[in-house]
């Protein structure tokens, strides 16, 4: 489906004995007891898996979007906590590598290539919600020309267990939140303080929780733009493989759904009459629903991941119609597995009802489904998105 090059394809294979060997055992108790997967996460690190998308210089594998997409879309089925974290490193990890402001930028690259150091991003906060783009936190500059921010961050993934955020806020003196400024943050800095953990209905092994900054150092060499340049890496950079992997995300969770309904579907029995549930004509036609939403949504999805590689005027209205598409097709695709497979399906046994419960995560997640609607409904009408 994702058109990936021979290297790729060898690193979505592994990635697919991860997740079938390590991370789906795991996942129901990652999801039952809300606990970040961190013998899953290791594996990907030890896979070589943290550096997918860095050069080889650093000792990065050096793919692109399709391999990215694919990889994702392997771990969802699996863990949608585990393909969260995952798509957050990757987002916050092509942050860092795009800046040409941060000091020590390869060495920290090949940290990360090396399994040895998990980022994150922390753009939400609580003053401007679901609205990532618009920072309301501020960085002051200091008397030795370094900078101090306070913010209250909220939702960041792996608060707990990310050794940096790429994080956001506007710049001194700014007049507008877009003129904002991309800085890394180590967790452990000082002022840095990660609130309580999460129970939320979907997700729940993400570790996404608030995060407050209180009087926090950044110094000059640790920001990832220039003053001002915030909202350029947010839109060409973070956007498009944040939309990649929480599209990739949520196919992989139609994917899982279409797989264990079809199972239900094939072994359920009636013993009175000796037929199964596909002899009835309204089920094979849910699972078909199903299943043409998903090869749609993944359908575009790879064009989208094609078209970042080699892109044009037309690749950031297909990023944000990719996201919107897969987004929709998860909550229609498990709510549909969730009819299809009647009682069963309320139960634990199948897994389906934690597909649907992480699918609505993708819903909400900025850019919810709401905005990615009205931006994709201005570019067709040549508005700006702000």
């Amino acid at each position: 489906m994702y058109r990936v090059n021979e290297a790729g394809s060898t690193l979505v294979e592994s990635c697919r004995k991860i997740a079938t060997n390590g991370v789906a055992s795991a996942a129901a108790n990652v999801d039952a007891q809300a606990q970040f997967p961190e013998s899953s996460i290791r594996s990907l690190a030890d896979a070589g898996l943290f550096g997918l998308t860095l050069p080889r210089e650093v000792g990065g594998q050096e793919q692109g979007p399709s391999a990215f997409a694919a990889i994702v879309e392997e771990l969802a089925q699996s863990c949608a906590s585990t393909a969260m974290i995952y798509v957050m490193h990757i987002t916050a990890t092509q942050a860092i590598a795009a800046s040409s402001t941060l000091g020590g930028k390869n060495e920290l690259l090949t940290e990360i290539a090396a399994g040895r150091h998990l980022t994150s991003l922390a753009f939400s906060e609580r003053g401007s919600r679901s609205q990532f783009w618009a920072p309301v936190s501020r960085l002051e500059e200091t008397s030795n020309g370094n900078f101090v921010t306070s913010a209250q961050k909220s939702w960041v993934t792996s608060a707990s267990h990310a050794d940096s955020f790429v994080s956001s806020a506007q710049k001194p003196g700014a007049e507008s939140p877009l003129e904002s400024v991309i800085y890394l943050v180590d967790r452990k800095a000082d002022g840095v303080h990660v609130e309580a953990g999460f129970d939320g209905l979907g997700l729940r092994g993400n570790d996404s929780t608030p995060v407050t900054l209180k009087n926090v150092a950044v110094p000059a060499d640790r920001l990832l733009t220039e003053l001002g340049a915030g909202a350029p890496m947010m839109l060409e950079v973070v956007l498009p493989w944040f939309v990649v992997g929480t599209a990739a995300m949520a196919n992989g969770l139609c994917r899982a759904a279409v797989t264990a309904t079809s199972a239900h579907l094939t072994a359920g029995r009636f013993e009175h009459d000796n037929s199964s549930l596909r002899d009835l004509p309204n089920l094979r036609a849910r699972l078909a629903q199903m299943s043409v939403r998903t090869e749609q949504s993944r359908a575009l999805l790879a064009h989208t991941a094609k078209a970042m590689e080699q892109p044009d005027e037309m690749t950031p209205l297909f990023v944000l119609q990719s996201r919107l598409a897969a987004v929709q097709a998860a909550t229609d695709v498990t709510d549909l597995a969730m009819k299809a497979c009647g009682g069963a399906a309320f139960s634990k046994h199948l897994g389906i009802e934690r597909l649907f419960r992480d699918a609505r995560a993708g819903w909400v997640m900025a850019p919810t489904a709401d905005h990615l609607q009205e931006f994709v409904g201005r570019a067709l009408t040549g508005l700006p998105l702000f």
